[in-house]
């Protein structure tokens, strides 16, 4: 969602907010906008709508310079995009704030702040806030104790900069059900929605909890809790360099994050092995005690996540033998499920703060989970931070929208859990052997399929013109299916939608014409003649079949079925293989399309309002 950068220092700040929008590009924006304290202590704000180099291209016709500083890349809730909505809001260019989050009760202190006689320049949510500043400095306070004032009356998600004309070297964040970090220099101090934005500058940092408000001066940093109670949070050193997030050779984020995926497999499979065993104690010190328990998952996620966790379950089920439940974190957090006892409550995140899925942990316990586990690949997010045991993918920062190598491993640590509970029921130690012997060859397996970008980039040509496609699949590749079909909707915006190939008859076969290409997922398993039946259902009507198959299995191509062989694979195993060629398909349909594949329109990386 929106991005948020701050700054207090000896120096001119301007340069280490705008580098630092640029690092949160990736969590998409419409609009964008830099406020600083200037040496005469007035605030100054420019604000554009659009891409980041909009902002910059202002900023040299209107420099700012300044010791004290926020910015904010905005992704539209409340409000269209446009330069009136865009971050930071002020109030009588005496406070500005830039808010990430959602205010639910913005319309009852709007009313009450209109019979204030105060002037609203914007659709947003957001401008609330700083109105309810502005009114508690006016009446003598000062500006943290007015923060604090001023976010007991508001309901919602949020997290806050906020600085004050008059009130130089000060800066205030806040962090309730969004996530806010503290950088920590050396008499220079930095706030941001994520670390990636201040790696340039730090190393070291705060996260805050939820209620804290965090007092920012050159001279120290000063945290309070919900209660006004100073209080210390720990220091993390991150593992991550300034580096990390370039294209380098690539053209974009996405194809290089698709390139990355044999080597993050590697290294999500390194250290939590031993002689064909899953370690169990990768999991947490206290994962032997939890699992020696369970016997039925729950699993919470949404979007691709919740595709990595469709997959799992028929893994759960079958080599397991403990039934295992897939939801929507959104859909879950609004019931009241039933709780069979001993359920391990598993959440699926690629950052660690959606919203959604956090807020379905949350409620976990009153629920009735005794225990919960997270599988993500931020180590310092909330879902992790909140979980009793976690498993990290160790993608590495995942830039691109569109999720790739984050959904691969999440399906390779979602098979370690699988084998870590089944050996307690029905998996065998010779089974679990052989299964890792397989996991461990599936970066050679898709190193081989990646040789065929070339193949796949031509096949895209077929789909620049269309506007519909449907995706097929059986068993653990139906969720396959389905994230191919996300995918493509997600960059190339064909509208495409997946269906169990048992399913065609059932409705979606009226759909087939000649315009409408249908992907199929085609592995050598014990559903690939049922597969092929439903195939030549399609061909009989005209449709064009576009095939990744085992090229055990000898299909060739033929009038209206172009097949594209895949090196074999364990069945077990290929669908974290047979996820690649569909990721190179949408990249390539997208880049012909001439789509903005790392940011496309309307979509947010990381998804941490509802």
């Amino acid at each position: 969602m929106c991005g948020i950068v701050g700054a207090v220092a000896q120096r001119n700040v301007v340069p280490i907010l705008l580098e630092g929008l640029r690092r949160l590009e990736y969590r998409g924006y419409d609009s964008a906008g830099i406020a600083v304290l200037e040496q005469d202590d007035k605030l100054a704000c420019v604000r554009e709508v659009g891409k980041l180099k909009n902002l910059e291209v202002a900023l040299k016709d209107e420099p700012l310079s300044g010791h004290v500083g926020i910015a904010h890349t905005r992704w539209a809730t409340h409000g269209v995009p446009s330069k009136r909505n865009a971050h930071p809001h002020s109030c009588r260019s005496h406070v500005s704030i830039v808010h990430n989050g959602i205010i639910e009760n913005h319309l009852l202190l709007k009313e009450q702040q209109l019979k204030n006689n105060h002037v609203f320049s914007s659709q947003t949510d957001s401008e609330v806030i700083v109105h309810q500043i502005y009114d508690h400095i006016k009446e003598g306070d000062d500006l943290l104790v007015s923060v604090q004032k001023t976010v007991q009356n508001l309901k919602g998600a949020y997290s806050l900069g906020v600085i004050c004309e008059g009130d130089p070297q000060h800066l205030v964040a806040v962090r309730y059900g969004s996530p806010m970090v503290i950088g920590l220099g050396i008499e220079e101090y930095f706030i941001a929605s994520d670390v990636l934005a201040l790696l340039p500058v730090t190393q070291r940092f705060i996260f805050l909890e939820d209620g804290d408000v965090a007092d920012l001066r050159p001279e120290g940093v000063t945290i309070y809790d919900a209660n006004h109670q100073p209080i210390e949070r720990p220091i993390h050193e991150s593992q991550l360099s300034g580096n990390t997030v370039s294209r380098g050779e690539y053209r974009h984020y996405m194809l290089k994050e698709i390139h990355e995926q044999p080597r993050v497999i590697q290294e999500s499979l390194e250290g939590r092995l031993f002689e064909h065993k899953v370690i169990e104690s990768c999991f947490g010190p206290e994962s032997i005690a939890v699992f020696d328990q369970i016997d039925a998952v729950q699993i919470v996620a949404c979007g691709t996540s919740y595709h990595s966790g469709m997959v799992a379950k028929y893994w759960f089920e079958e080599l397991a033998g403990i039934p295992c439940q897939v939801e929507v974190a959104s859909e879950f957090r609004y019931r009241k499920p039933v709780v069979k006892g001993n359920t391990l409550f598993v959440t699926i995140s690629q950052s660690g703060e959606t919203a959604d899925t956090l807020a379905a942990l949350r409620a976990s316990k009153s629920f009735g989970f005794q225990h919960s586990l997270a599988i993500c690949n931020v180590p310092e997010s909330s879902l992790v931070r909140e979980s009793d045991l976690c498993l990290m993918t160790r993608a590495g920062p995942e830039i691109g929208v569109a999720s790739t190598k984050a959904f691969t491993t999440q399906l390779v640590a979602l098979l370690l859990l699988v084998m870590v509970t089944g050996r307690r029921h029905a998996l065998s130690a010779e089974q679990e052997q052989a299964i890792i012997a397989e996991l461990i060859n599936v970066p050679k397996k898709i190193d081989l399929i990646l040789e065929k970008e070339h193949e796949i980039a031509t096949l895209a040509e077929d789909f620049v013109d269309k506007q519909h496609a449907l995706f097929l699949g059986r068993g653990t590749k139906y969720p396959i299916a389905m994230e191919g079909a996300l995918k493509l909707k997600e960059i190339s915006y064909i509208h495409a939608e997946a269906y169990p190939a048992g399913e065609l008859k059932h409705g979606p076969l009226a759909l087939v014409d000649e315009q409408m290409p249908i992907i199929a997922v085609a592995p050598n398993d014990a559903l690939i003649e049922k597969l092929q039946s439903n195939l030549e259902e399609v061909r009989a009507r005209g449709g064009k079949l576009y095939i990744f198959a085992d090229e055990a299995l000898g299909l060739t191509s033929s009038e209206g079925c172009f097949v594209m062989s895949i090196p074999s694979v364990h069945r077990l195993v290929s669908p974290i293989a047979y996820t690649v060629p569909l990721q190179l398909l949408s990249y390539h349909v997208a880049v012909l399309r001439g789509t903005d594949v790392d940011q496309p329109r309307n979509l947010a990386k990381s998804v941490t309002v509802e």
